[in-house]
Order: structure tokens, then sequence, then C-alpha cells
């Protein structure tokens, strides 16, 4: 017996009789031998550490535009510790573990750059429309790897696509991670607005930080708890936490999502995206050829649409420079 096999074995010998078991995956699109060191969701979750997409979230919006300090949060901050969310719940529910990580970790490969402010960019000013949570399913069946994809197996890809909203994972592992996203971001957003000066925890209301925590730290601990506590055919909160998170991300939203202090830069991001669409779908060969291929076999659009949305923050705005901005003239 090899190490995969004894790993597929501790699983059915240790996880709940609603896990999802790697031995029992339905597989990827394109079959491949087995590993004889890891089971089929650990091998996703390497796939996604290692393509390109992953990296690239490190300079893209979290919530504030490019901020200057090292402590905000970016993108990929925000993957990590939704995926360290999710591993908790998971293991404490005894779920596949694994497979909830994979999820995890890949499931804002296909993010914008300048987070939803530019999710809504694209969404607005391409005629096909675009979600983040589909695109990063394209990203991992079409743009890794030149064009050949990560090829990952069907639960992994599921949990991406449903991360968000609308229909829910088929996997108990999926719905952890949308439910683990919502109390990562309500959390750090909250931390970085305070970071920023926008908002004072003690502004956050009273009663509110009486139920849930006073700290980011203790409000975490409480929802991860009362997730643990009421999941059982789905994952869930009790009704009471449920109402009093409802309440702390209305909170959130007028007072940060809303906030002009914290949003003022946002305004800016439509007419970059506009602008790099326009130029890229008349100039198509300035894309790299990667792209060109998606052009010929997908049309123009599409392709320019990848393009951009791949793009981080920094390399976006820089990009839209050397096409827009007069350069200083030097003998």
């Amino acid at each position: 017996m090899n190490a995969r096999e004894i790993s597929e074995q501790n699983e059915r010998l240790i996880l709940c009789d609603k896990a999802m078991l790697s031995s029992e995956t339905a597989g990827r699109r394109f079959p491949e031998a087995e590993s004889d060191l890891r089971t089929c969701y650990q091998r996703d979750r390497d796939r996604i550490i290692h393509c390109k997409a992953f990296r690239r979230l490190k300079h893209k919006t979290q919530v504030f535009l490019s901020p200057e300090s090292d402590h905000y949060r970016t993108r990929l901050t925000h993957t990590l510790e939704v995926a360290q969310i999710a591993r908790t719940i998971a293991r404490a529910l005894r779920l596949n573990e694994d497979l909830t990580e994979a999820i995890a970790l890949g499931h804002d490969l296909g993010h914008t750059p300048f987070g939803h402010a530019g999710e809504r960019a694209l969404q607005e000013l391409t005629s096909t429309g675009f979600t983040h949570y589909e695109q990063s399913v394209r990203v991992c069946e079409r743009l890794e790897k030149n064009g050949r994809g990560l090829n990952l197996t069907a639960e992994v890809l599921d949990g991406i696509l449903h991360h968000t909203r609308g229909e829910e994972a088929h996997t108990l592992e999926g719905r952890i991670v949308r439910t683990a996203d919502r109390v990562a971001y309500i959390n750090h957003d909250i931390d970085d607005a305070v970071r920023a000066g926008v908002i004072a925890e003690s502004d956050i209301p009273r009663d509110i930080a009486a139920a849930l925590g006073d700290t980011k730290s203790r409000r975490i601990n409480t929802l991860v708890e009362a997730i643990v506590k009421n999941s059982d055919n789905t994952i869930k909160m009790d009704s009471e936490t449920e109402k009093y998170y409802d309440r702390l991300h209305e909170f959130l939203f007028e007072s940060v999502y809303k906030n002009p202090i914290a949003k003022s830069e946002e305004t800016k991001v439509s007419g970059i995206v506009e602008g790099l669409i326009k130029y890229f779908l008349k100039n198509p060969e300035k894309m790299p050829e990667e792209y060109l291929k998606i052009a010929a076999e997908e049309g123009a659009e599409r392709a320019v649409t990848d393009y951009i949305a791949g793009m981080t923050d920094h390399y976006a705005v820089t990009v839209f420079s050397n096409i827009y901005i007069p350069k200083a003239w030097s003998i």
C-alpha cells in the first residue's frame, strides 16, 4: 500500500459519513494516473498554489486600492485567511480538509485588478458580462499552463464556482468555503478599515460587539464555533448569530464599502478598464501570444477580458499609463 492509498484509507476511517472521500471523486476532465504520494485533492491544492494566477493575487486589491502600508490585506492574504478558517471548520466537522483547502485556495483565482470595482467594470463594459467566480473556473480550466488548464477534480471546480452566491456547492466542503469567505472578509475588512482610520472598533454597535465579540479574533471564534455547533446536512450558523452577522455586514457596508474616504479612488477604475478594453480590441496583436490564440478561437472580446481580468493593480495602471499618458521628452 502506497502513501496515497494509506491517506485514502485514513479518510474512510476518520471522516464522517457526509464527507467527500478522495477515493470517490468524480474525476478530472482529462484522466490522469494517480500519484503514489498524494490524494487527488492534495494534488489540486498543490497545483493551485504553484500556478501563476495564485501568485498574482498578492498584488490585487481586497478592499483598499493599492494600499501603501505593508499591513493591509490583498486578495492573496484574504485567500489564505479563508483557507485557514475553512480548514478549521472542516476538521472540526470531520469533513475532507484537503478538498476544503483546495477550494479555498482557488476560489478567487479569477478576481480582477482593483477588487470588486474591477469586476463591476468588466460586467458593465463587456457584452458577455463577467463574474469573478466563473472566471476562477476559467482560469483553472482554460487559462493556466498556456491554455492546458490545471485539470482539477470536479469537486474542486464545483466548490470554486459556487463559493459566493446562487446555487450551493454539491459538497459540504464547498459550502464550508462559502461560509468561511463570509467570516473572513467581514472581519478583516473591519480590521483594515480601523487601520486606515475609516472607522474605529468602538463604532461597531454595542449589542453586536456583545453578541459576536469586541475584537477580530473573538468575532471569528464566535462565528466559527456557531458554524461547527449548528452544521449537519448543511453548513450554517444558528439564527441568533446569523442575525448579528447580518447586522455587522450592514454596518460594514454603510461605514466602509460606501464610505467616500475608503472608495474615492474607485471612480477611476471604470475609466482605466474601459481604456484598456478599447485599446486591446482595436490592437489585439499587442496582447501576449497566449491571448492571441484565445482571440482566434473564442473572439477578441473574450481574449481581452481574460487578459485584463488577470492583471494586477499595478500592471493594469502601468499598461494604461504606457498607452495613454505622454512620456517626458528626453534627449
